[in-house]
């Protein structure tokens, strides 16, 4: 049995740039008062000359994250994220140093579902989650109009019915 399924094509929404550097600031902004304090307390308290030394590695190696995450991951998770939607399958392509290629017969999604957090709703932006029997599967950052045109088109497929409450 060979399957001929052409290479996803679909990306992320543009904005989705924008929420992850935003996201990226906030977490930022709340770790590195975090490390000031602990500088202000190793030397206020005069603690054994190891832990100074330790305090400035997380802090280089902070830097060096903050530098990372600000200039160059959400760029690439924008370009080398991919996702198709057929009949027959769900495909999700993503990864820049490692790829990771996920197939996902329709047959055995259980459950599809929209969230969205605070930064996305800033950015208009929802995530869509994908779920089968045994696993999770995740689309992040996708516009309003495509994320419900995508669920919908989903639930079609895999033949999920709406549960009344």
């Amino acid at each position: 049995m060979d399957i001929d399924l052409p290479i996803p094509k679909q990306r992320l929404s543009k904005s989705s740039i924008k929420a992850m550097l935003m996201s990226e600031l906030i977490g930022n902004a709340i770790w590195l008062p975090i490390l000031a304090i602990l500088f202000y307390v190793d030397a206020r308290f005069d603690w054994w000359d190891w832990v100074g030394w330790v305090l400035w590695v997380v802090l280089g190696l902070t830097i060096l994250s903050m530098i990372y995450a600000l200039t160059i991951q959400p760029y690439l998770l924008y370009k080398n994220f991919r996702y198709e939607v057929d009949e027959e399958f769900l495909q999700i392509k993503q990864g820049v140093f490692i790829e990771k290629y996920e197939l996902v017969p329709m047959t055995k999604i259980q459950s599809v579902a929209t969230n969205q957090g605070p930064i996305q709703r800033r950015y208009g932006l929802y995530g869509l989650s994908v779920e089968t029997m045994s696993s999770t599967h995740t689309i992040p950052m996708l516009s309003k109009e495509i994320a419900m045109q995508l669920r919908n088109t989903i639930a079609y497929y895999a033949k999920i019915k709406e549960v009344d409450e």
